[in-house]
This record gives C-alpha cells, sequence and structure tokens, in this order.
C-alpha cells in the first residue's frame, strides 16, 4: 500500500520561506516521478514541481522558477520542497503524488497522493 505523508507547511509573511516534507512507504522510490501540486480556494489544482528520482531531473512551474527546489533524499524515501521569497499567492494547500513516469504525466495524472498540508503566505 503505498502512502505518502506531507509535513513542513504552516504560517508565513511574504518574503519568507518554509521547506514542505514528502515520506514515501510501499513504494518504489528510486525509480519514479515524484512531485509537489497545490490548490487554492476556488481554483484547480495546480502543478508545481517535479524529480525524476532515478535521474535527480527536475522540472518547475513557471511560477515558482528561481524560488522552488524540489530535491529527495533516497535513503529515507523523501522529497522536499524548499520555498524561498514566498508570495501571498503561494498560498495553498499543498500535496505530494507520485506515480511512474508514463502515467504521472498523464491526462488523469499520478495516481498516489498524500493528504496535502496548508502554506498560507500573508502580506
Amino acid at each position: 500500500q503505498v502512502q505518502l505523508l506531507e509535513s513542513g507547511g504552516g504560517s508565513v509573511q511574504a518574503g519568507g520561506s518554509l521547506r514542505l516534507s514528502c515520506v514515501a512507504s510501499g513504494y518504489s522510490f528510486g525509480t519514479n516521478c515524484m512531485g509537489w501540486f497545490r490548490q487554492a480556494p476556488g481554483k484547480e489544482r495546480e502543478w508545481v514541481a517535479t524529480i525524476y528520482t532515478a535521474a535527480t531531473s527536475t522540472y518547475y512551474a513557471d511560477s515558482v522558477k528561481g524560488r522552488f527546489t524540489i530535491s529527495q533524499d533516497n535513503a529515507v524515501n523523501t522529497v522536499y520542497l524548499q520555498m524561498n521569497s514566498l508570495k501571498p499567492e503561494d498560498t495553498a494547500v499543498y500535496y505530494c503524488a507520485a506515480d511512474d513516469p508514463v502515467t504521472y504525466w498523464t491526462t488523469a495524472g499520478p495516481r498516489y497522493w498524500g493528504q496535502g498540508t496548508q502554506v498560507t503566505v500573508s502580506s
């Protein structure tokens, strides 16, 4: 049974930083895609960043490029999202997601999701 457990959300002022963590269990961490999505109230879910855990290749949405960094620690099956220079528009529930590289990028998206962690950025 695949489980993804996020942590690290919270409230911060604009310009501040937070680091999110996602621990994966029951999952082949080393050969798949893991990433972060977010959903703000009244808005559709938005892709934020993805890492190919076998190659450590990373990809970012334009809205976070240069401010957010996705990384991994294979020893503890964990993916991180370091968020710097946070803006009020970054406020959302952030979800960790995972799947094999083919399924991950389909229209339906990844099959495995965490429960989400709230990030609130005040101006």
